[in-house]
């Protein structure tokens, strides 16, 4: 029996990909995501989508972060990366992904599809907030309206750097792509969260990035890099939909990023 053939699909801002393990179907908007058991998951860029079937969410088995804290927030729930060691928590009205599931943004013209930036257990909210078919290939494909999960920073050199640069990578991915002139790159603030992990925080956002699909929009992210309890450079990154009329507020986003907090055994 041959090896089944990747997803066929057309590489535009407006397409994303669904990936279990080593299988594939297209499910929504310019970020490709998977379910991959890989040591370099959302660390590096040299993951790749396979073939065939649908990633699980939020009813995914937690096991490995089964009977520990709490929210920091009441009544929402948490997401864990054991793997990156970040604990943090959203709304209950986003949808979290397995812990092995793991979306990434591809230059569109890459062949190889090889990631600019991944994050690991995203939550998703609203995951068909805009439905198009803008190949014309009669199946249509779901944008969600905003994700936030968790990266690895290897081979950054500070929290400023590491945080710079992954926002500009999903605003330029997710939304702007193949154009790099309109984003607005906020500078490097420090930032504390409730539980006192300190790091750099970045926004990005785009404003008038040309548009191709009706899904098309402008795009935000929000990225916080700081060490973890190994010393590792990791960051927690928000990016949706900007410009819209139910754009994430500012507000909501800074309170999931309060959360972010060191994993502990338990967590979940």
């Amino acid at each position: 029996m041959g090896t089944p053939e990747p997803p066929r699909r057309s590489w535009n801002r407006t397409t994303v990909a669904a990936v279990a393990a080593a299988t594939a179907v297209v499910v929504a908007c310019g970020v490709t995501v998977f379910l991959m058991l890989r040591d370099d998951a959302a660390g590096t860029a040299d993951a790749k989508p396979g073939a065939t079937d649908a990633a699980s969410t939020d009813d995914t088995d937690r096991s490995a972060a089964e009977g520990g804290s709490g929210p920091l927030v009441p009544g929402w729930n948490t997401v864990v990366n054991a793997k990156r060691g970040i604990t943090f928590d959203v709304p209950v009205s986003w949808a979290r992904q397995s812990a092995d599931w793991v979306s990434y943004v591809t230059e569109d013209s890459d062949p190889e599809e090889k990631p600019l930036v991944a994050m690991m257990a995203p939550a998703v909210l609203k995951e068909k907030w805009c439905t198009s078919d803008d190949d014309k290939d009669g199946a249509e494909d779901d944008t969600p309206l905003a994700s936030t999960g968790t990266t690895g920073e290897k081979g950054a050199k500070s929290t400023a750097e590491a945080a710079e640069d992954t926002a500009k990578k999903w605003v330029y991915g997710a939304y702007t792509q193949p154009d790099s002139t309109h984003l607005e790159i906020g500078e490097a603030e420090p930032y504390r969260t409730k539980s006192g992990v300190e790091g750099s925080l970045v926004t990005v956002t785009s404003s008038g990035a040309p548009t191709k699909g009706a899904c098309d929009t402008d795009g935000k992210a929000v990225t916080f890099a700081f060490k973890n309890a190994e010393g590792d450079f990791v960051s927690w990154t928000y990016f949706g939909a900007h410009g819209v009329s139910d754009e994430v507020p500012d507000a909501t986003i800074r309170e999931i990023l309060s959360t972010v907090r060191l994993f502990e055994k338990g967590d979940g």
